[in-house]
């Protein structure tokens, strides 16, 4: 979507918990207060401080700011797939002029090779020896536009840097610098030009987030900016509110958010009944029950809660697990989504107390 400012949503005082959809956004609905037992403020106040710096140039998308946040918060990857003109690619390089730290983007197309990715050595006849020189993979922010115009063979270059967070060239391992997060967007996979990215790429996404189209509101918003004589993307207003350091602080403070053990089992409940659902063909993996309890953790923290309750685990399943699974030839043929079947394993699964 184009620039635009819009007004800020400050969080209020009192938390509330947020009512799952299958989109894995949520609305707020009435709660009893609670008095957190960790100090969460400045967690509250930087969060909120990337969003009134994105908010001077995106028009709504409050709920995938949202997700990108509990993603930056949990350490994951990012999979943003969309139609043409809806601000994937702006959308990730503004959270990346947030953030204090190295930026690379990365155009993926047909024949970019692995090196172009990871990088080279080269030889020095003087040195009589052979130096590496590290490909745009090597940054604290790696955006990769159109991850789906590559092929196979590229797409396996990136197994083992998001995965380990390491590159292994010629023998030596490269350890990438903290933080390391890729952000990726394709358009659908029916789109003419593209490859389905293996399944064990996708795996190391924490999240899948569908990029729609704005409502007529926000449509009218952009229409009205670009009237008026708004010119071009104003990046330059977006300025860095988050270091290194300060992350890693709230990384840290994340991690240490408290999770009850019913909750735990209710997470692995959910994904092991992926493995035994009738529409699915694979179910996911270990990887995804991390992956939801790490991110459940980050959106309670974003809530205003040192806790995680099974509403932050319910809002997430369709972000985690959607990318994870994949249907039955009978299930695709009737017009199935994976959505849908993770919707109705949630309402499967009873909730603890």
């Amino acid at each position: 979507m184009e620039p635009h400012s819009f007004p800020d949503a400050a969080p209020k005082a009192t938390p509330q918990p947020e009512t799952p959809q299958a989109t894995g956004t949520a609305e707020a609905s009435p709660a009893t207060a609670f008095a957190p037992r960790t100090d969460l403020s400045t967690l509250t106040a930087r969060t909120e401080a990337v969003r009134q710096q994105i908010g001077q140039v995106i028009v709504g998308q409050q709920d995938l700011l949202q997700l990108l946040l509990v993603a930056l918060l949990a350490d994951g990857h990012v999979l943003l797939e969309g139609v043409p003109g809806v601000a994937k690619t702006l959308t990730a390089k503004l959270l990346a002029r947030t953030l204090d730290v190295p930026f690379s983007r990365i155009q993926f197309t047909p024949d970019l090779m692995p090196a172009d990715v990871l990088g080279t050595s080269i030889f020095r006849p003087a040195q009589g020896n052979f130096e590496f020189r590290p490909g745009p993979i090597f940054a604290s922010v790696v955006l990769i536009d159109e991850i789906n115009r590559a092929p196979a063979k590229t797409q396996s270059a990136l197994f083992e840097v998001m995965e380990e967070r390491t590159v292994t060239q010629d023998g030596t391992t490269h350890r990438m610098t903290s933080p390391f997060v890729v952000l990726a967007t394709q358009n659908p996979v029916e789109q003419e030009g593209t490859y389905r990215l293996p399944e064990a790429q996708l795996d190391r996404f924490l999240f899948k987030l569908n990029v729609g189209y704005p409502t007529l509101a926000e449509e009218v918003q952009i229409l009205q900016g670009h009237h008026s004589g708004f010119g071009g993307t104003p990046l330059d207003k977006v300025q860095p509110v988050l270091s290194a350091q300060d992350l890693a602080d709230l990384r840290r403070q994340v991690g240490q958010q408290r999770v009850e053990a019913n909750v735990l089992e209710y997470i692995a409940k959910i994904v092991g009944q992926t493995r035994a659902h009738k529409a699915l063909y694979l179910g996911a993996s270990p990887r995804a029950s991390l992956a939801l309890l790490n991110g459940a953790k980050a959106l309670a923290a974003l809530r205003g809660r040192d806790f995680v309750t099974p509403e932050d685990v319910q809002t997430l399943a369709a972000p985690v697990l959607r990318h994870r699974i994949m249907l039955t030839p009978e299930r695709e043929m009737e017009g199935g989504t994976p959505d849908e079947v993770v919707r109705a394993i949630v309402q499967s699964v009873e909730v603890p107390r």
